[in-house]
């Protein structure tokens, strides 16, 4: 990734996201060829000069203060996650910070425990570029087996985005995918350096008609909790609530866990679908 240019684009995503009755600019009557803000404007809301917003959109400003960045962060209207993405696009040497490690991500012996642990709900560890890096068996059965993949097909983009059977059983497919995106953009901008990302994203370009269009949106998602539901080919429907926890002792490595409201219809699937995909030894006891 050039980072220059990302920030460049990303900057100008936002100001034209944002109408000048969100960020409260009182009407002007001036004539807009283009929505969103202009420049003068998300500077007067910044309180920075015109100039020098420019030179910030355009790469040409060095490296801005903690004070300007937030400033930026309040007039852009930014979330928490496009407040990461901007701080990581303003780090003042992209090839000293956050490079990501040469090496493939592990997982504890504990957190394979831990997994076994979660038996009566999906769960999973996700790691770089939304790698699986391990799931538990109700995980491999409502989402896909990661385990009889190729270890580098073990991937929830590839998933998502590249197999048909996921249109089929991720319901509101188009958002989850869209949201998945957006968490690989976060991750570029974080480790700008990273060839396997920049292939991945590539591969993604070029094989699904949709994902161009989501990246060159440049939003940005850190996923933390939300709902999601899925459409069983034994037990129909089944609707989760996710938490999605950073593992301790390793910032690319994240928990997920897929709840059930119990005594709903999904815990009772789920129930069934744990009886459905049990061991034979378990079956026997």
């Amino acid at each position: 990734m050039d980072r220059s240019q990302e920030l460049a684009d990303f900057l100008r995503s936002r100001r034209g996201a944002l109408t000048p009755e969100e960020a409260g600019l009182a009407p002007d009557g001036r004539v807009r060829r283009v929505p969103g803000l202009r420049r003068d404007e998300v500077a007067r809301l910044a309180g920075v000069s015109t100039e020098y917003y420019t030179r910030l959109e355009q790469g040409r400003a060095g490296h801005p203060s903690s004070e300007v960045v937030q400033a930026l962060a309040r007039a852009l209207r930014l979330d928490a996650s496009e407040r990461e993405h901007l701080a990581d696009l303003l780090q003042p040497d992209p090839h000293a910070a956050r490079r990501a490690p040469a090496r493939p991500q592990r997982v504890r012996p504990g957190l394979y425990l831990m997994l076994e642990t979660l038996s009566h709900v999906p769960a999973f560890v996700m790691g770089r570029r939304t790698d699986v890096l391990a799931s538990n068996r109700l995980a491999r059965a409502v989402l896909t087996d990661f385990d009889a993949l190729p270890a580098p097909r073990r991937n929830l983009a590839r998933y998502y985005l590249l197999d048909p059977e996921a249109r089929e059983r991720v319901g509101d497919w188009e958002r989850i995918a869209a949201e998945t995106a957006a968490m690989l953009r976060l991750e570029a901008g974080r480790y700008p350096d990273d060839r396997q990302l920049a292939d991945l994203v590539g591969e993604l370009t070029v094989q699904s008609p949709e994902f161009s269009r989501w990246w060159n949106d440049h939003k940005v998602l850190r996923r933390t909790h939300g709902a999601k539901w899925y459409v069983h080919p034994v037990v129909g429907e089944l609707h989760f609530s996710y938490e999605s926890f950073q593992v301790p002792g390793d910032v690319d490595q994240v928990l997920c866990v897929y709840n059930v409201e119990p005594g709903s219809q999904s815990a009772k699937g789920l129930e069934l679908l744990r009886s459905w995909t049990a061991p034979v030894e378990q079956l026997g006891r």
